[in-house]
C-alpha cells in the first residue's frame, strides 16, 4: 500500500540518525539566510554528485561556501528544510513538491529546475516490455506522484490504458485497460532494485537504479524522454528564501554550461541537463 504520513516526531527523530554530511565544513544552523555557507539537502546519485562537482570546481571561484548533506529517503530532506536545519534541498521533482506541500502542510517552492533524471523499467526476465508474459508482477514506488509517474511511463509504451483525466496521482485503480493481466506491488523506492529477483519488472527512480549500479541508459528496457517531462529534479527552499543571494548563486551555477557538460560527460544519457530559461 501507499507510504502512510510520517509524523513530525517520527521525522524529527529519524532525522538526527540517517543524516550524514558531504566534507569536512563545521555544522551550520541552516535556513537562516544569514550568510556562511549554504548548507543543500540532496540524494547521493545524481544530485549529490553534482552538489559536490559545484563544491569542489566551482562554488569557491564564485563566492560561494556549499555544504552538502545527504539523505536515503525522500521525507527528511523536506522535513529538514521546512524545520530549518537546511537552507535549500536538490532531488525531487515539481509534482512530488506540490503533493508533499498539500499532504505536510509545508512552505516549501522551486527555485529552478537542474536536470532531468529520467525513470525507467527494469527487468531481470525481459529485454522488452512488449514481452512481459500474461499475470507477472510489475513493482512501483509505493509514494503517490512516484507510482502515478510510473505507471504514466507504462502506459506512454501501451503495457496498460490509465482512464482519461488521470494526473501525476494516477494509482492501480485508474487502470481501465490491462491486457496482460499485471500485478503490481507496492514498495518503497529505494527496495525497487533488490525486487528485481522476485518480480517481472521494476520501475525504479533513476537515483536508486544508479546507486544500485544499474545504467539507466543502457539497462533500462524502457526510459521516459525528456520531451515534455514534468519530473526535471529542482532546487527547493523554504518560501521567503528565494531572493537568498547565496540560493541566486547556487542556481546559476546549477544551469551554467560547466555543470551542463559535466551531466553530459559524467551519466553519458543516464541524466539529461536542464538550462534556465
Amino acid at each position: 500500500m501507499r507510504k502512510p504520513v510520517i509524523s513530525a516526531a517520527v521525522a524529527a527523530l529519524a532525522l538526527g540518525l540517517t543524516l550524514t554530511a558531504c566534507g569536512s565544513k563545521d555544522e551550520g544552523s541552516g535556513g537562516g539566510g544569514d550568510g556562511g555557507a549554504l548548507i543543500v539537502g540532496a540524494t547521493a546519485v545524481p544530485a549529490g554528485e553534482v552538489l559536490a562537482y559545484i563544491e569542489k570546481d566551482l562554488a569557491a571561484k564564485n563566492g560561494l561556501d556549499l555544504e552538502i548533506k545527504e539523505f536515503t529517503d525522500y521525507v527528511l530532506p523536506n522535513t529538514a528544510l521546512q524545520e530549518g536545519s537546511l537552507d535549500a534541498n536538490l532531488y525531487q521533482n515539481e509534482p512530488f513538491l506540490d503533493d508533499f506541500n498539500k499532504s505536510k502542510g509545508t512552505d516549501l517552492v522551486p527555485v529552478v529546475d537542474a536536470y532531468l533524471p529520467p525513470m525507467g523499467v527494469y527487468s531481470k526476465k525481459v529485454q522488452d516490455v512488449a514481452d512481459l508474459p500474461d499475470g507477472v508482477t510489475v513493482a512501483v514506488p509505493s509514494d503517490i506522484t512516484n507510482e502515478g509517474r510510473a505507471l504514466k511511463l507504462l502506459a506512454s509504451e501501451g503495457v496498460i490504458t490509465l482512464k482519461a483525466g488521470a494526473g501525476t496521482t494516477a494509482s492501480p485503480g485508474d487502470i481501465v485497460k490491462n491486457p496482460k493481466n499485471l500485478k503490481f506491488k507496492e514498495l518503497e523506492p529505494a527496495q525497487l532494485p533488490r525486487s528485481l529477483d522476485d518480480v517481472a519488472a521494476a520501475v525504479i527512480n533513476n537515483n536508486y537504479a544508479q546507486d544500485a549500479g544499474l545504467s539507466p541508459a543502457d539497462d533500462a528496457i524502457l526510459l521516459e524522454s525528456a520531451k515534455n517531462n514534468p519530473y526535471a529534479n529542482l532546487l527547493a527552499v523554504k518560501k521567503g528564501n528565494e531572493d537568498d543571494p547565496r540560493v541566486e548563486k547556487l542556481a546559476e551555477l546549477l544551469t551554467s554550461d560547466e555543470v551542463r557538460k559535466f551531466i553530459q560527460d559524467k551519466y553519458k544519457g543516464s541524466v539529461l541537463p536542464v538550462t534556465s530559461g
